[in-house]
């Protein structure tokens, strides 16, 4: 690949990843739209490491923390010590909860290369559309009270329940969880800030096992490639988890679900023009 085409994937995959509006689909339209080979389970894994380093320095504290509550669920008491008094905790197991679902699917999906047979234009014209609608409604009902100090087993795994629909492209992980989280209650930024989170476990999941098969054919130049782009991808990434959160504080989520429309209308069209 050229450095302008791993440009293209990295920027595309850190600006969308924690946007509500569906890396996985634009990643996939990337070749489409451009004409440019397929760039292949390897680099999508590669960007999304990218963003996994991302959320991880973003929300350093966070991480830290839950990171002690993990040691000290195991029984490491200096760990536990460190955490006690804190929601840590708690919020360790709300995740362990909320990732289960995804393992479980995920894991069967590429075990039977069920995911390439969502690859598709017309898969993610619809969902843009029918995600970024199930965001609107919502956003406008639900209230804007609780926080992740609220999160327990019941939401946490109805979030990661809808974290499952994230394996069709164009729903967008991030859009379905903070879809989820706005409809049981919790605020915008705290919905956001959950489902950077949940999205820590969900990717090194993902990554393990699609890595693991991608690296099996991987040749030198494209592992350097691939580095390139978790680089790039992180730097993107990092720009936009601080747009969305700084833009959650004073605003709603309608500029991501007009966007996600006008996407799935705009192919659609290109699609009934038969140019893709």
């Amino acid at each position: 690949m050229t450095l302008f085409q791993l440009f293209i994937l990295a920027l595309v995959q850190g600006i969308t990843e924690f946007l509500p509006i569906s890396s996985s689909g634009h990643l996939v339209l990337v070749p489409v739209l451009t004409g440019w080979p397929d760039q292949g389970l390897l680099m999508d894994v590669a960007v999304h490491v990218g963003t996994l380093a991302a959320v991880l320095m973003y929300f350093w504290k966070d991480t830290k923390g839950l990171a002690l509550a993990g040691l000290g669920s195991i029984g490491i008491a200096p760990a536990r010590r460190a955490v006690d008094g804190t929601p840590y905790l708690k919020l360790f197991w709300a995740l362990v909860i909320g990732t289960i679902p995804m393992v479980i699917v995920g894991g069967l999906m590429v075990a039977t290369d069920a995911n390439d047979l969502l690859r598709s234009a017309e898969v993610i014209a619809t969902t843009s559309i029918v995600f970024g609608i199930l965001l609107y409604v919502a956003d406008k009902r639900g209230p804007v009270s609780k926080t992740t100090d609220d999160m327990a087993i019941k939401p946490a795994l109805m979030i990661g329940l809808a974290q499952v629909l994230a394996l069709i492209p164009g729903s967008s992980r991030a859009g379905v969880t903070m879809t989820a989280a706005r409809w049981l209650g919790f605020s915008r930024t705290e919905s956001a800030r959950f489902s950077m989170l949940l999205s820590i476990p969900a990717i090194i999941a993902s990554g393990t096992a699609t890595g693991l098969k991608a690296l099996e054919s991987a040749s030198p130049d494209q592992l350097g490639d691939a580095a390139i782009g978790a680089v790039l991808s992180c730097l993107a990434a990092l720009v936009a988890i601080h747009f969305l959160m700084r833009w959650l504080k004073t605003a709603n989520m309608t500029i991501f679900v007009v966007y996600r429309v006008l996407l799935g209308l705009g192919l659609f069209a290109l699609i009934g023009m038969g140019y893709i």
